[in-house]
């Protein structure tokens, strides 16, 4: 609540200060501050330095006192130009559906894209760039290198945007190191309770949450094999292939090599869509079932293909109805 008020005031007070430098083509510093002489002389000496920044006044005469000539006073609205000073930069006063805290808590955390979730944590913009711009900013410098993140000095990421001061690159640093701890308690409890993939249902499940930043974010499709033991527990994951899914890509000797490797009884295929729509093409259809010919030969049975996209998951057992 503080911090609405405190907006309110600053909006007063910046229109305040704009009026009574509208009051003639030339003002001083002094007259200003005399006519608002209720307001923070820090304040007003900060608005006119605003207006000059912006090239709405210009400043004459000497150093010591010098004078503020108008460049366009008529086409100035202070009403306007303090709402947009004040609040362009907060991500409360954006469309709801462009708020990424409003969108995490309808549709929860890893719907978010990296810049949402950066945004989030910055909280506060600065002039000319939201916390979304910086966001997005942030996100695209380490869009293929995000690990690299966790490496970098308040010096580098303030150089991406001027609104990493020193709150929000804490922030930063601090939701990047809570997010190694909960990942390494994950960990932890998935070693000590093996992963156990019973029917598609739980593949669907092993693979919405191994992949789900994949699917949110990736540009390019990426496909995975999953080798599961004897009993159906998982033994590894391995990328097999980079780039837009055809049958050279995933040819059978490359897809089942790991999976021989690892002395796997079974696999699980999955891959991503970029898109966002999860559902299987007819080249997914029949990169599915050569692969389940070449599994059958080599005793490796392929239990399931799952395809994973911003928008869902879906099991091609269930959906061709095996």
């Amino acid at each position: 609540m503080g911090g609405k008020r405190d907006d309110k005031k600053r909006l007063k007070q910046y229109e305040t200060i704009a009026y009574a430098a509208m009051a003639s083509d030339e003002f001083s510093l002094a007259t200003v501050k005399e006519v608002c002489v209720e307001e923070d002389r820090r304040i007003v000496s900060r608005v006119v330095r605003l207006l000059e920044e912006e090239g709405r006044v210009k400043r004459e005469g000497s150093k010591k006192s010098p004078l503020y000539r108008w460049c366009n006073r008529d086409g100035f609205d202070p009403n306007q130009w303090a709402h947009r000073k004040i609040y362009n930069n907060r991500m409360t006063h954006a469309p709801v559906d462009d708020r990424p805290r409003e969108r995490l808590l309808a549709h929860g955390a890893a719907s978010l894209r990296t810049a949402e979730l950066l945004a989030i944590l910055i909280r506060v913009g600065r002039e000319g760039e939201s916390a979304l711009q910086a966001g997005e900013a942030i996100a695209a410098r380490y869009a293929e290198t995000l690990e690299q993140m966790a490496d970098a000095g308040r010096g580098e990421l303030h150089d991406i945007s001027k609104a990493i001061a020193v709150t929000a690159y804490c922030q930063i640093m601090a939701g990047i190191e809570l997010g190694r701890r909960v990942e390494r308690a994950v960990r932890a409890k998935h070693e000590q309770e093996p992963i156990r993939i019973r029917s598609s249902a739980d593949a669907l499940a092993f693979c919405r949450r191994r992949f789900g930043q994949l699917a949110a974010e990736a540009k390019q499709e990426h496909f995975q094999v999953v080798c599961l033991d004897t009993k159906h527990q998982v033994i590894n994951v391995h990328t097999i292939s980079v780039g837009l899914l055809n049958q050279s890509l995933v040819a059978p000797r490359e897809v089942f090599r790991p999976a021989i490797r690892d002395a796997a009884n079974a696999v699980i295929l999955s891959h991503n869509h970029p898109s966002g729509d999860p559902t299987p093409s007819r080249e997914d259809i029949a990169i599915t079932r050569r692969l389940e010919e070449a599994a059958q030969m080599i005793g490796i049975s392929l239990l399931d293909h799952i395809i994973v996209a911003r928008h869902g998951c879906i099991s091609l057992r269930e959906y061709e109805g095996g």
